[in-house]
């Protein structure tokens, strides 16, 4: 059965978003995302060690991470999916925005991991809920001024948050010295995300008013490359291959700074303070890498990865200076990478098959996430070496498909 083929009743075609609108609508989610980020990424930049805290291993800290990123990432394939079949990607992105909400400041209420483990998984499935039709909205936006810039100041309001979020963090730890009330402050910033976009969909309420698939399928004359068809273009698979070797040679940061936990080289009060750096670099990389794909293309990424690979040898060897720049490094990866793939993916599928399409991608990219994480938490209880080399080889032989992703949209014509 081809995609768009349903029951569900035809959405009004909106009337597209002039340049000055579709800016307002991208800063305006972009200001969301800041106070999400302010929560979960406050929480997340602090889990490792509460983990540890709270008896886990490194194997246990490893598949928490992986597989609550697994959770995280292979839902929006459904959530994607019921996106583009339903068109109700606000109330999908309101749903999942929520949950995620909800799961952080519950934190401050357990006393066992496989507990806190649980609302760690959570807090990933509300996530995974909205970003699928979330991004698709976005990407309308980015029609208008830009899909790297689109995304790219998206992703900066989003790190800024994730800048505030871990620094509230280790405030809260320098002065009580307790997991409990650092999460237990996460509580208003999750109740001002809920409230702001809220009112952002009041404000907004036609930007999930996408192009329905019968419409655009007679607009592009039923070509079959890929964009009118069930079927996904090759770039997309090429991208996606090389999108999960990315995944798979990221460690999450809860491994991160379990190991600074455990070598002692940052004090636990600093862990977040390093990975609200980190989030600054992401920020100021987001911007920069949203801009240089609008002239360049997905090539930008070659260069970036080659400097991104140094972060883990940085990270779990040397002392607190070299695992600084590690960090910054591995933050800076994060950002450029979430900026590029969601414009990217844009740029490869029109607006009534992107939910879909977001979904399987980030499908792949979590599936990887999930393997990556659990072999370096495994690895790492045996063999930091082992954990170093595996991180930087997966990085580096993803260029190979990312290269031949960019080869092929340039030879399309289908980026910039």
């Amino acid at each position: 059965m081809r995609l768009g083929t349903t029951s569900a009743p035809i959405t009004p075609r909106r009337t597209p978003l002039t340049p000055a609108a579709a800016l307002r609508f991208v800063i305006s989610f972009g200001v969301v995302s800041l106070f999400a980020d302010m929560t979960y990424e406050g929480m997340r930049s602090i889990s490792g060690p509460f983990l540890a805290l709270l008896g886990a291993s490194g194997a246990a800290v490893g598949l928490i991470a992986g597989g609550g990123e697994l959770l995280g990432y292979t839902l929006r394939w459904a959530s994607g999916g019921l996106a583009d079949r339903s068109r109700l990607y606000w109330p999908i992105t309101l749903a999942g925005y929520v949950v995620q909400m909800a799961a952080v400041p519950a934190l401050a209420l357990v006393g066992n991991w496989p507990a806190a483990a649980a609302l760690i998984i959570l807090e990933r499935i509300g996530k995974a809920t909205r970003n699928p039709p979330r991004d698709v909205m976005l990407s309308q936006a980015g029609e208008a001024i830009g899909q790297g810039w689109a995304f790219g100041l998206h992703e900066a309001l989003d790190q800024s948050g994730a800048l505030i979020g871990p620094l509230l963090a280790a405030l809260v730890l320098a002065q009580r010295h307790n997991y409990h009330a650092a999460f237990a402050w996460m509580l208003a910033p999750a109740i001002i995300t809920v409230l702001l976009v809220s009112s952002v969909r009041l404000r907004y309420p036609s930007a999930g008013a996408i192009v329905p698939p019968s419409e655009a399928h007679r607009a592009d004359g039923g070509s079959s490359d890929g964009h009118s068809t069930g079927r996904l273009p090759r770039v997309f698979w090429l991208y996606a291959s090389g999108a999960a070797l990315v995944a798979f040679g990221f460690a999450d940061y809860a491994l991160i700074s379990y190991h600074f936990a455990v070598a002692r080289t940052v004090a636990a009060s600093t862990v977040p303070v390093l990975y609200a750096l980190a989030m600054a670099a992401g920020g100021a990389g987001s911007l920069a890498a949203g801009r240089w794909y609008d002239d360049r293309g997905l090539i930008v990424l070659i260069p970036a990865t080659f400097l991104i690979a140094a972060y883990a040898p940085l990270v779990f060897f040397g002392g607190f200076w070299s695992a600084l720049i590690g960090t910054v490094l591995w933050g800076l990866g994060v950002g450029i990478h979430e900026t590029v793939m969601s414009a990217a993916v844009a740029h490869m599928l029109p607006p009534h098959r992107r939910a879909r399409a977001y979904g399987i991608f980030t499908a792949i990219f979590g599936i990887a996430w999930f393997a990556g994480s659990a072999t370096l938490g495994a690895l790492y209880d045996h063999s930091l070496m082992a954990t170093t080399l595996v991180a930087v080889l997966a990085q580096l032989v993803a260029l190979v498909p990312i290269g031949m992703a960019a080869k092929a949209l340039r030879a399309q014509g289908s980026g910039p």
